[in-house]
């Protein structure tokens, strides 16, 4: 991987550690139950959707692994899996939000939720479409070049936005 995709991951997981301690912070200073008695996660639906990104991690994997062997058609093939993946798992979320019984204004609990699962939200948005750009390139000649390296950085973003979104789920969804 090169080294500037490395600097810009950790600079990713410095802003959601901040939103983490926002988070924590918020939780500690507030008077009452947290969350508080309005809120009525979707945790079945938050556990399935955190699978399937699980999953898509999984599918993208096999498309790094495709890549390396040559297979153009099996990195498309996984590649386009993943992205329909995170589509759902977009959709679902976008789902749950439209459910919800509180907003973003309600309470600190608001706040945050809506701030840590949004910007995980674009971040994974970021990422079908990143996706999506080397999809498409790789139907082009200059692929076979430097195609793999390319695979590489956006499996590995890939891979941290659902490693963050287990974080997400583990706070918001289970500990909460």
């Amino acid at each position: 991987m090169t080294v500037g995709t490395i600097v810009w991951l950790s600079s990713e997981l410095m802003f959601f550690a901040a939103l983490f301690a926002a988070l924590f912070t918020l939780k500690g200073e507030t008077e009452g139950p947290w969350p508080p008695e309005d809120v009525h996660l979707n945790v079945g639906l938050a556990a399935t959707l955190t699978a399937l990104l699980v999953i898509s991690s999984g599918t993208q994997h096999l498309a790094a692994n495709a890549v390396e062997r040559g297979d153009l058609a099996g990195l498309r093939r996984w590649m386009t899996l993943t992205i329909v993946l995170g589509t759902v798992f977009i959709a679902g979320q976008a789902y749950e939000w439209s459910e919800l019984g509180f907003a973003i204004s309600s309470h600190p609990f608001g706040s945050a939720f809506f701030t840590l699962t949004g910007f995980h939200g674009l971040h994974v948005i970021g990422g079908i479409l990143a996706l999506a750009v080397v999809l498409g390139r790789s139907t082009q000649q200059a692929f076979a070049v430097n195609g793999a390296t390319t695979v590489e950085m956006v499996t590995a973003y890939w891979h941290f936005v659902d490693v963050v979104w287990i974080a997400v789920f583990a706070v918001l969804y289970l500990l909460s």
